[in-house]
C-alpha cells in the first residue's frame, strides 16, 4: 500500500500579518462590535418586564433567607455569651 505524504504549503498557514496603528485597531473594535450587537436578540418589552419581575423576587427571598440565618446566628452568639459569659 502506497503511503499518502500531506504537504503543508505555507499558503494555508499564512497569517495576515497587518500592522494596524491606534486609530485603525479602534475604528476596527467599532466595527466589529457594532456588528456583534447586530446578532443579538434583544427582549421584548414583555419579556423585559416579565425578566425583572423574576429576578426582584430572588433578590427580594434571597436577602429573607439570608436575614433568616443572620438572625439564627446571632441569636445562637447571644445564647453562647449569656451562657459562657
Amino acid at each position: 500500500m502506497a503511503e499518502k505524504k500531506l504537504e503543508v504549503t505555507t499558503a494555508a498557514v499564512k497569517k495576515v500579518d497587518t500592522k494596524l496603528g491606534f486609530g485603525g485597531r479602534t475604528k476596527k473594535w467599532f466595527r466589529e462590535m457594532k456588528s456583534e450587537l447586530k446578532k443579538v436578540v434583544w427582549p421584548t418589552p414583555k419579556q423585559l418586564v416579565t425578566n425583572t419581575g423574576v429576578s426582584l423576587a430572588v433578590m427580594a427571598s434571597s436577602a429573607i433567607v439570608l436575614w433568616g440565618f443572620d438572625w439564627i446566628a446571632d441569636q445562637g452568639v447571644q445564647l453562647l455569651l449569656k451562657i459562657g459569659g
